[in-house]
């Protein structure tokens, strides 16, 4: 359940579509995960967070773990990941990637 836990996961959404941000949400509540869950609509708004850069961001903690979706505006999953590589701080976090497809099953 998220927050519930006193020593929860950080972890870090990279995600711009409401309804698979909530998926996710959902998924975690659902599976008692304790984590703090923090949530960016893109590559560059993420990158920002991690880099404790701008006001709101001066106090991030550093995620345990990133969720990220390929497919954002401004800078996508692949971006994203290849700018998080070139640093060594960084470069440790464990990344899973997320994507959807249009395809009908």
């Amino acid at each position: 359940m998220l927050n519930e836990n006193p020593n929860p996961f950080d972890i870090l959404l990279v995600e711009d579509e409401p309804a698979d941000a909530n998926l996710v949400r959902s998924a975690l509540k659902t599976n008692k995960v304790f984590c703090t869950l923090h949530h960016e609509l893109d590559g560059v708004d993420a990158l920002a967070f991690l880099r404790r850069q701008g006001e709101r961001n001066k106090d991030a903690p550093q995620p345990d773990l990133i969720l990220l979706d390929l497919n954002m505006p401004r800078m996508n999953g692949r971006e994203f990941l290849a700018e998080i590589k070139k640093d060594p701080v960084l470069s440790v976090i464990p990344v899973v990637v997320l994507t959807t497809s249009d395809v009908e099953r």
